[in-house]
């Protein structure tokens, strides 16, 4: 017997709003590019190249991560029975992706500065701008992040971290450019940048990883499978259930996966045995969002000795 719990206003809505912070995330990170561009042309510096060219790989993956929220929205049809839920699980491998070639990028650009050595100019000018784009991303990607966590969204919450990640190079460029103008050394703007790289990578690393888990199938957290299972025990303490097993849990995008089998009184009526899954199911959904429960039902095996249970007779 299966089941599905959700609701689908409400549902509708919430990814709604990740769409729309997704495209705020695209319109932010538009603006930042421009920003940054123009003062890596106004100052020469390595350091602020680096951070717009990882702004334009930024933009790039909330483009993929804007997409894959779109296609996870759609509903099931013939070839996904399951739904589209894991588009927004490739999505976030995407972003990663993108993430280590902008991390390569900037290495390759401050190995270049480093060995050839060029002046940074109108140093005032590029912290000025890099402070402003550190300011409204700090405000976005807070945001972003947030709303990712509230519906457990990955591709929107790679995009968070890719942000986020941003904000942290700004800074690394901030003082970068701080230091020069206070020092007169240059060599401090291919440094910061190099370290911005370094920093690209570990964020990257993250993402990635968390995508991997979610294709893999990779159970729901413990704390998450131990809320389903209290569900269960409650049945069973309660005389309604002689036990369980077979119990496993998976997910694909925000949706959960639950199936187990559920070892019922064998005097059971096929009305009860219905009543009882939907109890649970609903018990479920009450805890977690976004919950599909697949249970199939199986009567004792006549081991009245060792069951807790008194059926009629």
């Amino acid at each position: 017997m299966a089941g599905e719990v959700g609701e689908p206003t409400k549902k509708r809505g919430v990814l709604a709003t990740t769409e729309n912070v997704a495209k705020l995330s695209i319109i932010a990170i538009s603006s930042f590019i421009a920003m940054q561009m123009v003062g890596s042309i106004i100052t020469g510096s390595i350091a602020m190249r680096a951070d717009a060219f990882h702004s334009i790989i930024d933009l790039s993956g909330a483009i993929v991560g804007f997409t894959g929220i779109r296609i996870a929205t759609r509903p099931p049809d013939e070839r996904h029975p399951f739904g589209h839920g894991k588009a927004e699980d490739i999505a976030g491998a995407v972003i990663s992706g993108l993430i280590f070639v902008a991390a390569g990028t900037i290495i390759y650009q401050a190995a270049n500065r480093l060995i050839a050595g060029r002046a940074v100019e109108f140093v005032t000018t590029g912290i000025y701008i890099t402070i402003a784009v550190i300011v409204i991303n700090t405000a976005i990607a807070r945001f972003a992040s947030k709303v990712a966590r509230k519906n457990d969204s990955l591709a929107l919450e790679a995009t968070a971290r890719h942000m986020t990640a941003d904000i942290y190079s700004s800074v690394a460029v901030l003082v970068g450019l701080v230091l020069v103008r206070l020092t007169g050394l240059n060599i401090f703007d291919p440094i910061v940048a190099l370290a911005v790289a370094a920093l690209i990578i570990r964020t990257a690393s993250l993402t990635m990883k968390k995508s991997v888990d979610k294709l893999m199938d990779t159970k729901l957290p413990e704390a998450e499978e131990e809320a389903i299972k209290a569900c269960i025990v409650e049945l069973k303490r309660s005389g309604q259930i002689v036990d369980f097993h077979a119990f496993r849990t998976r997910k694909a995008g925000s949706q959960r996966y639950i199936d187990l089998h559920l070892t019922t009184p064998k005097n059971a009526s096929v009305d009860e045995t219905h009543q009882l899954c939907d109890r649970l199911e609903h018990d479920i959904g009450r805890r977690l969002q976004g919950v599909n429960v697949t249970i199939h039902i199986e009567p004792c095996n006549g081991n009245c000795d060792q069951c807790s249970i008194i059926c009629p007779p």
